[in-house]
């Protein structure tokens, strides 16, 4: 096994753990009367996992990006999820172009061979193209090794074809995850990534509710959290992205706070 791959043991939850797991084993054998009281703090321990992987952007299971390494440059990362959409997305190229803004796009793999011309356009304006996973399942995080491998793995695949790039990051589905992910990562090369600020924008309707979650958090080193797939919509039946976006990017401008993808963050 690689250095790459031994990264997962490195959290201390992680280390914290294993070494928990064996003191039991050893605990029982010497006292087995004291099995309820080690079952207790093994179940403890497994809360904890399960907690770290309940909340997208903590660290405990692992290397995670919540905001960029570059934070002391005037840099923003725009995330964008869930796509591609053939109806959203040619239209929030559009608006990036406008503004002369770049933003990742964390793909699914069914979804962009279905539209594989979007993910080549993306390339095209200057957008990055990550893995979001080849068919977005809500089980993700419970899922073995096998399970989460066949899923990484194939949306690597399916967007190196279409874009000719690997992807270099990786977002779990609605962020959620286990401690198999990481390995798991760290064999594909890819870097996990989740946000500093989110707008709740399949939910939420209201482009004014919505830059209110996300303005507060717009400064140098914040990756920001939009979806054109799945996108809420106005009452009036806009893709509610569309009507947020030219706000919060004239609000990065006069900040002085320039857009950026996660690989140019990287570099």
């Amino acid at each position: 096994m690689s250095r790459s791959e031994l990264n997962w043991y490195s959290p201390p939850l992680i280390r914290g753990s294993i070494a928990a797991h064996g003191l039991a084993v050893v605990a029982i054998v010497a006292a087995p009367t004291l099995w309820p009281w080690l079952l207790s703090a093994v179940a403890v321990n497994h809360m904890l996992i399960a907690g770290a992987g309940l909340w997208p952007r903590s660290q405990w299971l692992g290397p995670n990006w919540t905001q960029l390494p570059s934070a002391s440059q005037q840099v923003v990362a725009l995330t964008i999820d869930d796509g591609p959409d053939p109806v959203v997305t040619p239209q929030v190229l559009d608006v990036l172009d406008r503004y002369a803004a770049r933003a990742t796009f964390f793909v699914i793999g069914e979804k962009a061979e279905r539209h594989p011309e979007l993910c080549r356009e993306m390339i095209r304006r200057g957008h990055a193209v990550e893995n979001h996973s080849q068919h977005h399942r809500h089980h993700f995080s419970v899922m073995g090794t096998g399970g989460i491998t066949r899923e990484v793995q194939a949306a690597q695949d399916t967007i190196a074809s279409i874009t000719g790039q690997r992807p270099k990051f990786f977002r779990a589905p609605a962020g959620l995850r286990n401690p198999f992910l990481q390995p798991v990562l760290a064999r594909l090369g890819l870097q996990l990534a989740s946000w500093s600020a989110r707008g709740f924008d399949t939910r939420i309707g209201d482009a004014a509710r919505i830059n209110s979650k996300l303005l507060p958090s717009l400064k140098a080193g914040a990756i920001l959290l939009l979806h054109d797939g799945n996108s809420a919509r106005t009452p009036g039946g806009v893709p509610v992205i569309l009507e947020v976006l030219p706000a919060l990017l004239e609000t990065a401008a006069a900040r002085q706070l320039r857009m950026v993808t996660l690989r140019e963050a990287l570099a």
